[in-house]
């Protein structure tokens, strides 16, 4: 099972850059233009490596390590991430809250890095940033143990594996189609509150416009606009990766297909991730930004759902 259990972050590491590519070829759709090639995202990837970096003789150690580790931690966050069925590499009663820290660290790093160059522009960027973490984080915790609180049940039944309640793993191995059917309205909550923090996580409309360069309209790309060659495509590779940890865990949610068989599992988990790259095109495509006012109180929705699908699942 160890052995089956590498294959997704290896899979998310090779076909994390196809999901932007998916996005834009949606939207290029909705649009009735031809796009931008599917494997855009690797072209621009190994272009970037082959660069020189320049760096501001105002910036420290930070600036540059700050690609760097976000980077590391995005791909330590695969190994706590199960696909299917199956358990994930590192799986340890708390890993739910080791991932939650693995993303809290890549966005730290990501923050510190702009505010390192000194720029107001980039600090913009940055406080925003942290603005609307503080609400999204504690949604992302709560949707996770609302669900956490039906695998505790699953368990009761007799699913073997570790406490559902704070491990990924015992989560997503006892989320069913059988689940749905005893708790859907919890799990609908909980998944929406997750494609909420999906789009906000990741800079993707409404929340953020990630083809924009205009000031009053940046939260992510704004704090990266000073770094360049291989720097920049460490960002863009972590970007890609974070899209699909967000994305596997709400195409969990969504396809729980538990045949036993890891790779069909795996597999249908899959294409529940590609299936919500389309999706997140056809949003984009069909809704422009929200104003920045508007979105703290769209977080705070998807919160809200998040503690309701919690004392639903508690109470019943």
């Amino acid at each position: 099972m160890q052995s089956q259990s590498i294959l997704h972050p290896l899979a998310a590491l090779i076909l994390s850059p196809l999901l932007p590519g998916i996005i834009n070829r949606t939207k290029a759709y909705f649009a009735g233009r031809k796009g931008q090639p599917l494997l855009q995202a690797y072209y621009d990837l190994a272009r970037l490596f082959q660069k020189t970096p320049v760096y501001s003789h105002t910036t420290s150690w930070i600036f540059r390590a700050g690609p760097l580790v976000g980077l590391a931690s995005a791909i330590t966050a695969l190994l706590v991430l199960p696909i299917g069925g199956g358990a994930a590499c590192l799986n340890f009663t708390g890993d739910l809250i080791f991932l939650i820290y693995l993303l809290g660290v890549m966005r730290f790093f990501t923050v510190v890095a702009a505010l390192d160059t000194g720029s107001a522009f980039e600090g913009m960027g940055a406080s925003r940033e942290v603005q609307f973490s503080v609400l999204a984080e504690p949604a992302l915790l709560l949707s996770l143990l609302a669900m956490g609180e039906i695998g505790d049940l699953a368990l009761a039944a007799g699913v073997p594996g570790p406490l559902p309640r704070l491990s990924l793993s015992g989560i997503y191995t006892s989320l069913s189609f059988p689940a749905w059917m005893h708790s859907g309205t919890v799990l609908l909550l909980a998944a929406s509150a997750l494609l909420i923090i999906l789009l906000a996580e990741n800079a993707r409309i409404p929340v953020d416009d990630p083809t924009t360069h205009l000031e009053l309209t940046m939260i992510h790309e704004v704090m990266v606009l000073d770094h360049s060659g291989p720097d920049f495509a460490m960002i863009l590779y972590g970007a890609a990766i974070k899209l699909w940890i967000f994305s596997a865990l709400l195409a969990g949610v969504l396809v729980p297909v538990r045949s036993g068989n890891y790779l069909l599992d795996g597999a249908a988990t899959l294409g529940g991730i590609f299936l919500l790259a389309v999706g997140i095109g056809v949003i984009e495509s069909s809704m422009a930004r929200l104003r920045l006012l508007r979105v703290p109180q769209l977080l705070s929705g998807a919160g809200v759902l998040a503690i309701l699908a919690l004392v639903l699942v508690l109470k019943g």
